[in-house]
């Protein structure tokens, strides 16, 4: 039986995803939601930038939903592909205990650190992103 196409696809191999009473995490696919996230809340650290906003309650399904970019900035496409998939293993990490069911949060790999910088400071980056992104004197930023 053929799966349906659907914007967003869960991502594979995730411990938690939708187990326990974790909501299930989702790929950003859309160019939109990655623009609209663009202009939300916004948190740089040390190995990568997190983008994050809330998405509208009519829309809201309950799931974390994540994108990953990289820039040419970062380097050639063996390169830019070690860092997304860096980027998609911290996210698997660490968004099921600490994501916001109802948010997409895009992880923009830097120039040079992404893929060079140790797996526990990463990971350490991401939950400090969070925390920053989900505090209680952050305003979202208005288009």
């Amino acid at each position: 039986m053929p799966t349906p196409l659907c914007d967003a696809v869960e991502i594979p191999r995730c411990r938690a995803n939708g187990a326990n009473g974790a909501p299930p995490i989702t790929v950003l696919r859309r160019r939109a939601d990655f623009l609209r996230a663009a202009r939300a809340r916004r948190k740089g650290v040390a190995g990568l930038m997190l983008q994050a906003r809330r998405r509208s309650q009519d829309t809201d399904d309950g799931a974390i939903r994540v994108g990953f970019t990289c820039s040419r900035k970062v380097g050639n496409a063996v390169t830019r592909n070690r860092a997304k998939r860096r980027l998609r293993a911290v996210a698997r990490d660490v968004l099921p205990q600490h994501g916001r069911p109802g948010w997409d949060y895009v992880l923009v790999g830097r120039p040079g650190v992404t893929v060079t910088r140790d797996y526990g400071a990463l990971r350490a980056d991401l939950h400090a992103a969070l925390r920053a992104v989900h505090g209680p004197n952050t305003l979202e930023r208005r288009s």
